[in-house]
């Protein structure tokens, strides 16, 4: 009998803002199903740690730090999942930052960061692989992270809201461009979900238990399997579109405040 092979099996996947949460989680399922994975987080010490939990595991994982807001070290990524690896399949935009802040406070400072790292970095990533994905001339997979407060309103994310939105119609307008090189681009939209940096407030699971109609927040690993599917051959006919994983949250919608 044939031996199954691996549902990535010879692909390669990048991977930003992985060092921990959502991210690692994503990583760390697509190297589970047999891709190569080039890890990166802004913070060298989690890309590595998180590099090392991942091959200790049997997956192939390399880590690289840096800043997703930077153009020139975009294409390094790129350049470098290739030396490493051959080539790249997938790529996973999923680094990104959100700095509360009222309306008629919110500074320039501020707004420029958000927009950097969230649009800037996505838009760039995507421009980067799309171009790797052409010159292999064998298709490939992106994703986006947006958010469900790219759908519904939510108090103090305005700004981050916005690059959300507007990652989510990235999404979509790039399949005009990328369709005929057999290259899929969509977006997932994360509702509430614990992770490290959400669980530093105690009492987030249970508020956001109360207020999802399934009765608890997203665990990351519920949005890892959704990326998977997005990035996997069984998805190879879905493109320019954004999957909201909530728990129904954005059917309802009420407010943590």
């Amino acid at each position: 009998m044939t031996p199954t092979l691996p549902l990535l099996h010879n692909q390669v996947a990048l991977v930003t803002g992985a060092g921990q949460g959502i991210g690692f989680a994503i990583a760390r399922l697509l190297a589970q199903h047999g891709a190569s994975v080039l890890l990166n987080d802004l913070d060298e010490t989690l890309a590595t740690r998180a590099a090392t939990a991942i091959q200790q595991a049997g997956g192939t994982c390399h880590p690289l730090a840096g800043d997703v807001s930077d153009v020139a070290f975009l294409q390094h990524m790129v350049d470098e999942a290739v030396r490493q690896f051959g080539s790249l399949t997938i790529a996973v935009a999923n680094a990104g930052i959100t700095l509360f802040g009222n309306f008629f406070a919110y500074q320039p400072e501020a707004l420029d960061r958000v927009m950097q790292v969230n649009l800037r970095g996505t838009f760039f990533l995507a421009q980067a692989a799309a171009r790797q994905m052409r010159q292999q001339q064998r298709g490939g997979s992106l994703l986006f992270m947006s958010s469900v407060t790219g759908h519904q309103a939510h108090e103090n994310l305005a700004a981050y809201g916005m690059t959300k939105a507007g990652i989510e119609m990235l999404a979509k307008s790039l399949v005009v461009e990328l369709s005929p090189l057999g290259i899929t681009v969509n977006a997932i939209a994360p509702g509430a979900t614990a992770t490290e940096r959400t669980l530093e407030d105690a009492t987030y699971e249970q508020t956001w238990a109360r207020l999802t109609p399934m009765g608890r927040p997203a665990t990351v690993d519920d949005i890892a399997q959704a990326a998977l599917f997005l990035v996997s051959p069984h998805a190879r006919h879905i493109t320019g579109q954004s999957l909201v994983i909530d728990g129904g949250w954005s059917s309802v919608s009420p407010s943590p405040y």
